[in-house]
């Protein structure tokens, strides 16, 4: 009989993400309107997919080049320049990966050694943590405050950095809450990173999703590019989440050395799906601002729906998720998801899973129509005023 585990102590101690969790209860139920997991509902746009028809058709059914075919490469290049303002070189800073999650572990496990720190800012993606530990890095949180609309301030990041300190996680829009930083926040954090020396990854995949101002990304921030790994992808903006692509733009020897891990991991993206992607980069900017309208109208909506039901509510600048406060029923926020869940059959994700500073709130998505959205806010005023 065996008595010794085979699974390492690392993954061992690895929680389950909390947004699976009640994303699978939810499926076990009749009638349940999901407000959990961040992804659109809009199918990917047909001309994305009758590229990846016809490459099939043609027989590009082969491994492509470890970083991505290049014609791809030249296009998220032309994008990147067009929409955002840089310039990076398509033969040397550009890996296409297996969704943006990947190029994160990628950039991770590249530039971190054993016992370096990593500064998260928290409420923040669940795989955010995880990945840095995976990695052999420490992760080290920073919470962020309801007061200042969830914005990470200069002074927290000096705060939290220790000699150990290697790189910081920015997430602009955020994921949980929305929380946009504009180009004169940024511009005040860059001062710090740069004291500091710190290196930066950017995750911008929600960039495409924002709505009320125009969009700044963190490596176009002076004296930022050479010190900043971009994380971005197709998942959220082009509704691509299926076809898991992604990519990092970066210094060339960063770029190299996340292909190096990439070729012996994973060897390339889906052949199938970068042509789609090819698609989405040369004709899909309509598309991206017909759905980032539409995400506009239900974001101006679910915000409104909230508050008037009593549940306090921000204007998220981007993304697609309100993160309103629970505090006012009495429950902590994995009680009132459960609670919600079992008496009105919606589903919304507890803020404790995005870290501690997420207590106290639940993270709504509005990526679902708005005939689903007014059911929802329905259930949940009924769910409210029992306990307010």
């Amino acid at each position: 009989m065996k008595t010794t585990s085979y699974i390492s102590r690392q993954v061992e101690n690895l929680k389950p993400s909390g947004i699976r969790r009640f994303f699978d209860l939810a499926a076990q139920m009749d009638d349940v309107i999901s407000l959990g997991v961040g992804e659109p509902d809009f199918v990917t746009p047909w001309n994305f997919i009758e590229q990846s028809f016809h490459a099939l058709e043609q027989g590009y059914t082969s491994y492509t080049e470890n970083a991505g075919m290049i014609e791809l490469r030249e296009e998220i290049s032309n994008y990147l320049s067009g929409s955002f303002q840089l310039d990076y070189d398509p033969n040397e800073q550009l890996v296409v990966t297996v969704g943006a999650s990947q190029a994160i572990d990628l950039a991770l496990r590249t530039v971190v050694e054993p016992g370096d720190e990593v500064i998260i800012v928290e409420p923040s993606f669940v795989a955010y943590v995880p990945i840095v530990s995976l990695a052999g890095g420490t992760p080290i949180t920073i919470q962020t405050k309801a007061e200042d609309d969830f914005k990470l301030k200069p002074e927290q990041i000096e705060e939290a950095i220790t000699p150990k300190t290697k790189a910081i996680m920015l997430c602009n829009p955020n994921n949980p809450t929305g929380t946009f930083l504009n180009k004169e926040e940024l511009q005040q954090l860059a001062k710090v990173i740069e004291k500091h020396d710190l290196l930066v990854l950017s995750d911008e995949i929600y960039a495409e999703l924002t709505y009320d101002d125009n969009y700044t990304s963190f490596p176009s921030i002076e004296k930022m590019k050479e010190r900043t790994i971009l994380i971005s992808g197709f998942s959220k903006a082009f509704a691509m989440t299926g076809w898991r692509l992604g990519y990092a733009a970066g210094p060339a020897d960063i770029i190299a050395a996340m292909v190096k891990i990439h070729q012996y991991t994973m060897m390339c993206a889906p052949t199938m799906a970068q042509h789609a992607a090819l698609e989405a980069m040369k004709n899909g900017r309509q598309s991206v601002q017909e759905m980032t309208e539409s995400y506009k109208q239900r974001r101006n909506f679910i915000v409104s729906s909230l508050n008037e039901i009593g549940l306090s509510c921000p204007n998220p600048g981007g993304a697609f998720y309100a993160f309103p406060s629970i505090k006012e029923t009495g429950l902590s926020s994995a009680e009132f998801a459960e609670q919600l869940l079992q008496e009105e059959q919606v589903a919304v994700v507890p803020g404790e899973v995005f870290g501690s500073g997420g207590e106290g709130y639940v993270r709504c998505s509005y990526a679902t129509s708005i005939k689903q959205l007014d059911e929802a806010m329905e259930r949940m005023k009924r769910f409210v005023e029992k306990r307010l």
